[in-house]
């Protein structure tokens, strides 16, 4: 068993605190609700907890047959981690505490993928970082025609997390890593196509199955319901442009360190929008996606995908580009950030790859504190 397979258990009064998340049983389907719309729908330490507790109760609740996710807020329905709080710690010399935010985010995530009773996510607008962590991972996965996905870790000095890897493991390897290293926002077609979804619905259609699912679930058998659904209410969603544009550069994404990569791409002749997006993400953050996703598709399971996560999020988080990332897309939202180094030739490639290396090892097992 993986650190991130048990989930994690905070105190059930922790939960009770919140505000910011909802939860209901409506009929025998417990609904829990993102309500932080302002930030839509950021995910709080308090969030993460509130999550996992509510999970664990009804494991065991023979009253829920199934949970749905929503986000509440028409700006979408997650957008990702708290990253500026995590950055705050860091900047406060506390990146401990930053490291525990990470590991509860990424046990509620292996939860969610392991989860014994069908879960179902309907998602709308943004859905980012650890919204995709939270819907990617469920079992049954709508999402609205103005819906728009991404991973932007690269963008803000850090790494692709929350067990994304494991989801895109199954798509084309180039077009998952194009997604990933380029932090690019793509719409339903492409989300489809990555397996970050399993159905596109009209935005009107929503409130629709939501009532249908209240409905199968006090009925019988709800997965037959939502397989149903997802035919009646499917529409299409037309042409996954950002994979189709990536299919062009999949030789340059079979490059060996990230640097490689972004060279090729700049001289490839091709999709030059692309490159220059690649070449402007942190170095350091580029290489440790590419050689975290490409331990993915060796992974043995979730958890050691997680673990890998976890890894890599305590090394980035010291270092100098996620704070200036940070700073840059978020905070001043001057959308210059100053990397460090600024090129790949001070990429510290082989501490990255020694840490991947050493998280897939077998004795990586143990339960979160």
């Amino acid at each position: 068993m993986s650190m991130f397979e048990m989930g994690a258990r905070p105190d059930a009064a922790e939960a009770e605190l919140t505000g910011m998340i909802e939860t209901t049983t409506e009929g025998r389907l417990g609904v829990i609700t993102l309500n932080r719309p302002e930030a839509i729908n950021a995910l709080s330490g308090e969030m993460i907890a509130a999550i996992s507790q509510t999970l664990q109760r009804w494991r065991s609740d023979e009253a829920v047959r199934a949970v749905l996710f929503e986000g509440r807020g028409e700006r979408g329905f997650c957008a990702g981690g708290d990253v500026r709080a995590a950055r705050e710690l860091v900047l406060a010399g506390r990146p401990a505490d930053a490291d525990a935010y990470f590991s509860a985010e990424y046990a509620m995530n292996a939860l969610i993928a392991g989860y014994e009773k069908p879960i179902v996510a309907l998602t709308h607008g943004v859905v980012m970082g650890g919204g995709v962590g939270i819907a990617g991972h469920a079992r049954f996965r709508f999402t609205s025609m103005q819906s728009r996905f991404a991973m932007p870790e690269a963008a803000i000095g850090f790494v692709v997390d929350t067990g994304v890897n494991a989801i895109l493991a199954k798509a084309p390897e180039h077009r998952a890593l194009a997604f990933l290293m380029s932090g690019q926002t793509v719409g339903p077609a492409d989300a489809l196509a990555l397996g970050l979804a399993d159905c596109t619905v009209q935005p009107q259609a929503m409130e629709a199955i939501k009532t249908e699912l209240v409905a199968a679930s006090e009925a019988g058998d709800i997965e037959t319901t939502i397989v149903a659904l997802m035919q009646s209410e499917g529409v299409e969603a037309g042409e996954p442009e950002f994979c189709e544009a990536a299919d062009a550069l999949a030789l340059v994404f079979e490059e060996a360190t990230a640097g490689q990569v972004v060279h090729a791409a700049l001289g490839s002749g091709t999709e030059e929008r692309l490159g220059a997006t690649l070449a402007a993400r942190s170095p350091t953050s580029l290489e440790a996606i590419l050689q975290s996703h490409r331990a993915a598709r060796r992974a043995r399971d979730v958890g050691q995908v997680l673990a890998i996560d976890f890894a890599l999020a305590c090394y980035l988080v010291r270092q100098p580009d996620f704070a200036e990332g940070v700073r840059a897309v978020l905070v001043d939202k001057d959308q210059r950030p100053r990397w460090s180094p600024a090129d790949f030739g001070g990429v510290r490639v082989e501490a990255i790859r020694e840490l991947v290396a050493a998280t897939t090892m077998p004795a990586v097992t143990g339960q979160i504190a």
